[in-house]
């Protein structure tokens, strides 16, 4: 059987795990061993931090959703409550565009909710 090289596979391999940390401090960005590592936990961090980023984002809508119905003499959760009743499917991320920007048809929305 022919020997087979690879250094061409070997070299590509670790260009592409130096172009992914590119930016890093000191040896991870350096050294191979480390950069190996560095690269991992980066990785494991990011998919924690989008999970995170979405958990803080649902708790930023509820907080403008809650201030935003307090002034019109409901609860946040009396809110989300007559919503579900009336059988009206807006997501929390809309509700709180309404409600920042859109302040009359937010008001609209909330009144015609009471009765």
């Amino acid at each position: 059987m022919p020997r087979v090289k690879r250094g061409t596979q070997h070299l590509k391999k670790r260009r592409a795990l130096k172009k992914k940390v590119k930016g890093f401090k000191g040896g991870r960005k350096k050294l191979i061993r480390l950069a190996k590592t560095a690269s991992t936990k980066a990785g494991a961090h990011a998919y924690v931090g989008h999970k995170q980023k979405k958990r803080n984002y649902r708790r930023l809508w509820q907080t403008r959703i809650n201030a935003a119905v307090r002034q019109e003499g409901l609860s946040y959760s009396q809110f989300i409550n007559l919503l579900k009743k009336n059988k009206i499917e807006l997501d929390r991320k809309i509700l709180a565009e309404l409600a920042s920007d859109q302040p009359q048809s937010f008001k609209a929305l909330v009144a015609e909710l009471k009765k």
